[in-house]
């Protein structure tokens, strides 16, 4: 475990290091990623005044939280994990070679060794969105970091499922963008506005209701029965995640590429 923790560790300053090398790419991506979030919850505020009321059981300061909480975690995810989401080029192209080389744990190597430097927009959006709606609530806050920890694992979880079906497929590629696509769609959404069978499937298949939806229904209404089932979900799907990742693995064929990691 400290060896992976050490890795994980090395991966970041690494990644983060070669992000700060372009300064003004990485200032303007992360900007632009924020503003691009900030004009989409300027828009739910327009729905919200001309309805004047809920909207599916959710006011717009439960829309402000889920928005904070998905933002945060999908940025947690590709700041560290990112390379989750392109699994199936590393495959299909032979790249996954140099990854099996190295004498760590494989899964972990992959996934850490890129970061997408719009996802610090992401990231910190979130934390921007609860500083200046919900400053004084703490019992917020709480839910927030617990549903941005959560979630974030979730996304990078769900990627790894949907990119691993290449090792059984071939390309997997639009599985994995559509996977990400229903994740991010299922979390900024009030879950009330989807029919029974899709809400079954946000809880799932693609648990976007785990990372989102139930830390809110937490910061309403405090259920230790609802946090630990939440958390039980989490680390099962992520268990199933790796376990598959790891079966796949086993159908892999080498692409004879060869290519230097330093």
């Amino acid at each position: 475990m400290k060896k992976h923790l050490r890795i994980f560790a090395c991966y970041f300053r690494l990644n983060l290091a070669s992000a700060l090398e372009y300064r003004a790419s990485f200032i303007s991506q992360a900007f632009g990623m924020a503003l691009s979030n900030s004009t989409f919850l300027f828009f739910w505020w327009i729905a919200f005044q001309q309805i004047g009321g809920a909207i599916a059981g959710y006011t717009y300061k439960d829309v402000l939280f889920i928005w904070a909480v998905a933002s945060s975690a999908y940025g947690l995810s590709h700041v560290l994990f990112a390379n989750a989401a392109n699994l199936t080029g590393l495959i299909v192209t032979g790249e996954l070679d140099a990854f099996l080389l190295q004498p760590c744990c494989v899964l972990v190597n992959v996934l850490c060794a890129r970061t997408i430097l719009s996802a610090y927009g992401d990231l910190f959006y979130g934390f921007a969105v609860m500083l200046i709606f919900f400053a004084g609530e703490p019992a917020a806050w709480l839910w927030f970091l617990y549903g941005a920890l959560t979630g974030g694992v979730l996304i990078t979880a769900i990627n790894l499922a949907a990119h691993t079906l290449s090792f059984y497929w071939g390309d997997a590629s639009a599985m994995g963008r559509m996977a990400l696509e229903f994740t991010i769609n299922f979390s900024v959404y009030p879950d009330k506005i989807y029919a029974p069978a899709v809400r079954a499937l946000m809880y799932s298949v693609i648990p976007a209701g785990i990372a989102v939806h139930v830390p809110l229904r937490l910061f309403q209404a405090f259920s230790p029965g609802l946090a630990l089932a939440a958390l039980g979900g989490a680390a099962a799907y992520c268990a199933a995640a790796g376990f598959f990742f790891y079966r796949g693995l086993r159908r892999y064929e080498s692409g004879n590429v060869i290519v230097t990691r330093l």
